[in-house]
């Protein structure tokens, strides 16, 4: 996280030490400390085509389709967060936001709810609360202006869980969510019994890191029986040259909503959906201060007969330490509905 700019308080004084791209720190005492951190970022988004437009107000391109081509332009600020951070010996407590919470409109103020994204205590090998599921890993994500890259093909979730975390091994039961199957008469509300289990295993190195990560899930369809689920992922930041960088993404099986921010669901009827997905990303530093990052990702299922690819390239430029922007081109398509749209978005971000 951010680690440089502190403020100690001590017998009442307060002392500013340090000034780059960190978070705030109050020391409380020896073992007592609360760190605030986060970033304000500005974004303008252009789209052109019938895929996912702006009119609906995506976060991210996730797949809606359009009788007709559309161009529109569209300024937001939704994706500025706020976090805090507090440290009291093995204990941990975190909570972030940001404000993709909706409640806003643009004829008069364009207020926007905030939206609870991590909310977890950590007690020395122990998660509890939400935050990234297990199954994810978040170093392989790619780098994008857009909130998320392509998320259409990459592991994006998270969730409330218990976490067991030994060495390079974690376990943990997380929310269960038969997305697609049972809903209530009152339009919710799901017959979920049995929590998701969630395995992996990280190999670490100064050379980066791979994951191997499975979810076994007990769904429960419309119909009202039960169906066993598995998916499984391997994914991974590799260092190449310099400080250059490689993320790869694979995933298979039965990973429903887990992989594809919800592109693809868990049950399609009474059938569970399987779904093949890769992402794969580079990174290139041109200067200290000047890099690119190329991705591409594409999700297929079978049951739903899903073909979506989400492909871009980039360049981030940093002003300051604090201060950067970023221009990116891209494209996502819907190949099972004939929709397509191109994309430029320019972001401004400024960290705490």
């Amino acid at each position: 996280m951010f680690n440089n700019k502190k403020l100690f308080l001590a017998s009442g004084l307060l002392v500013l030490a340090g000034s780059v791209n960190a978070a705030y720190e109050i020391k409380l005492s020896d073992e007592d400390k609360i760190t605030f951190g986060g970033y304000i970022q500005g974004d303008i988004r252009f789209i052109d085509g019938n895929a996912s437009s702006t009119l609906v107000n995506d976060d991210f391109w996730i797949g809606h389709a359009v009788k007709e081509d559309i161009s529109n332009v569209r300024f937001s600020a939704d994706s500025t967060r706020f976090n805090t951070k507090y440290v009291h010996g093995d204990l941990t407590g975190f909570i972030e936001m940001d404000f993709f919470g909706g409640g806003g409109n643009e004829k008069l103020t364009n207020s926007r709810h905030p939206r609870l994204r991590h909310a977890f205590i950590k007690y020395k090998n122990w998660t509890i609360g939400q935050t990234w599921s297990t199954f994810i890993n978040t170093s392989a994500l790619a780098e994008a202006a857009d909130f998320g890259g392509p998320l259409v093909a990459s592991g994006f979730i998270r969730q409330d869980m218990i976490r067991y975390t030994m060495g390079n091994f974690q376990v943990a039961i997380e929310n269960p969510e038969s997305y697609g199957g049972y809903v209530g008469s009152a339009g919710y509300g799901t017959q979920d019994l049995v929590p998701d289990v969630i395995g992996k295993y990280t190999f670490k190195g100064d050379w980066g890191n791979v994951a191997i990560a499975g979810v076994a899930k007990q769904l429960e369809t419309k119909g009202g029986s039960s169906e066993s689920a598995f998916g499984y992922g391997i994914t991974g930041r590799i260092k190449t040259f310099g400080k250059d960088d490689f993320r790869f993404q694979f995933h298979g099986g039965n990973t429903g909503r887990y992989v594809g921010a919800a592109a693809a669901t868990d049950l399609v009827g009474e059938e569970v959906e399987e779904t093949t997905a890769i992402m794969v990303s580079y990174r290139h530093f041109w200067t200290e201060t000047l890099r690119t990052n190329v991705f591409y990702g594409n999700t297929k299922t079978d049951e739903s007969d899903r073909d979506r690819t989400h492909w871009g390239i980039n360049v981030f430029k940093n002003i300051t330490k604090k201060l950067s922007y970023g221009l990116e081109f891209g494209n996502f398509e819907m190949a099972e509905q004939d929709a397509d749209s191109n994309y430029a978005q320019l972001s401004i971000k400024y960290s705490l």
